[in-house]
């Protein structure tokens, strides 16, 4: 193989934070032309060490080499200037701006004190097209999906036509449809000579797509820059975790209710379900799968009060139920519900590990006065730590600093802490690595066999037939099939793809 320049070194990077060794002398160089894996369990260091590449970050020591010249990056547009584009896991896009005016961000006033909208929209376009969204460039981004969300972003970072590309899980909000799409558009920047360096926990994403790959562990370098034809999963897991990992089969549970504890019938909403009914029962796992825009979020909504109902009812235990807010779901109806946007909704990050967990029982532990004791809420919260294996230095730690992974499981571990009886789960594992991900499927079977009952909604075909007891597949804001689940992926995949043709 002919060798090929290298375009980008990393060379003994040190990183810390409060309580934590981010990165411990840790090197990687990039080639022109080829898809470089970095992969690792969340806590690894692979964001920490891609952001410092792109001026997010800087290092505490080390130094950063583009195309031999050493360089100093004090922001991201310093980056972006010496050739580096990032396309983000957690979404940088400017909400009340337009498609078109994020994806061209940094070429709106090239004319000057006048923003010429007619050339933005017209190249934002083929950008758009480029990575198969088709929307009008005019939309403003706060309509988006967070899918299509994801998408600007790739549409954002090669519209900047950069030499480097970093991309950190950008297929986490994506359908596998849309993954080939984006995997195409990759294959031909690598074969334009683009360097690219893939983050991912999805091991399929690195042998369908990557040329090379390193692997941290704990904030080192345990695989340095090896061919992936000289890899299988086994050895990246045994890599990532220090030891053989094997994914065992889910155990056998009790039968779920004989009668449905939650119904949901001929639903139509005001942010889109168009006559969606279903039926949940205690003790069992439901998947609703769809593409993207597919309404599945939407009626998550709808049914914690979060969007108006407009036709239709909720049945809770057999009885009409008007649930008016988030909070009246989970006080009046015991409704628990996981966003897909742990960083938004699902978590106040500036908040410690312990006030996370015991933010749903407030009210419970609450004494006279409504005074809250710290110790009672760290009694709460260190039980769920170790029961979801949470990775932290205390319970006073800023869930800001924790890993993707981390901040996952404090996120379930608060509707835990509230002992629902439904839970409505969206998008679990998304920027989850392989062993935080297999722990969680435990985790939320295990809540389904000890009665609870499941509304599981993901992207991730392989989740969703693992874990489910029944199937529904969503299209274009209606229920279109209804599946039990034999949990044999061919079989399930086909049946889904059919109904979603």
């Amino acid at each position: 193989m002919k060798q090929r320049e290298a375009v980008l070194k990393a060379l003994h990077i040190n990183k810390a934070f409060p309580g934590v060794q981010a990165l411990d002398d840790v090197s990687l160089t990039l080639q022109q032309g080829e898809i470089h894996a970095l992969i690792g369990e969340n806590g690894a260091g692979k964001s920490t060490l891609i952001k410092i590449i792109s001026g997010l970050y800087q290092p505490d020591e080390g130094d950063i080499l583009i195309e031999g010249n050493k360089v100093r990056f004090s922001s991201p547009r310093d980056s972006v200037g010496a050739g580096v584009g990032f396309i983000p896991q957690e979404r940088n896009l400017i909400p009340d701006f337009t498609i078109g005016e994020n994806v061209l961000l940094e070429r709106l006033n090239q004319s000057g004190a006048f923003v010429h909208y007619g050339k933005i929209n017209a190249e934002a376009k083929q950008w758009l097209s480029a990575v198969g969204l088709e929307v009008s460039p005019k939309v403003v981004v706060s309509e988006l999906s967070p899918a299509q969300m994801q998408l600007v972003e790739t549409a954002k970072a090669l519209a900047l036509q950069s030499k480097i590309l970093l991309l950190d899980e950008p297929t986490a909000s994506l359908t596998p449809h849309e993954v080939e799409f984006l995997f195409s558009v990759l294959r031909k920047l690598r074969d334009s000579g683009v360097a690219l360096l893939f983050v991912t926990h999805k091991l399929e994403e690195v042998f369908a797509l990557c040329d090379t790959v390193t692997v941290l562990r704990d904030g080192h370098v345990v695989s340095q820059s090896e061919p992936i034809e000289a890899m299988d999963r086994d050895r990246l897991i045994s890599l990532m975790i220090g030891r053989k990992y094997v994914v065992t089969q889910l155990p056998s549970k009790p039968p779920r209710a004989k009668t449905p504890i939650l119904e949901a019938v001929d639903i139509y909403s005001d942010i889109g379900s168009e006559g969606v009914s279903l039926e949940l029962y205690s003790g069992e796992v439901v998947g609703l799968y769809g593409l993207v825009g597919a309404g599945r979020t939407e009626f998550a909504r709808a049914l914690i009060g979060d969007a108006r109902i407009k036709q239709g009812e909720v049945l809770v235990e057999g009885k009409v139920a008007h649930i008016k807010s988030v909070a009246d779901a989970l006080h009046r109806y015991s409704i628990g519900y996981v966003s897909e946007n742990r960083k938004m909704e699902g978590l106040i990050l500036a908040h410690s590990v312990v006030s996370n967990i015991t933010i749903t029982v407030w009210d419970k532990i609450a004494k006279m006065l409504g005074v809250i004791r710290r110790t009672e809420e760290k009694v709460i919260a260190g039980k769920f730590v170790k029961r979801l294996d949470i990775k932290t230095p205390s319970l006073e730690q800023m869930v800001m600093y924790l890993s993707g992974g981390n901040q996952q499981k404090v996120a379930l571990a608060k509707w835990l802490g509230a002992n629902v009886k439904i839970l409505i789960i969206d998008e679990p594992t998304i920027g989850i690595d392989i062993k935080t991900k297999y722990a969680l499927h435990d985790l939320i079977w295990d809540l389904s066999a000890n009665g609870v009952a499941v509304l599981l909604i993901s992207s991730d075909m392989p989740e969703v037939i693992r874990l489910s007891d029944r199937l529904l597949v969503m299209k274009e804001q209606r229920i279109v099939g209804k599946l039990e689940n034999s949990h044999m992926y061919e079989e399930m995949s086909q049946k889904i793809g059919t109904l979603l043709a």
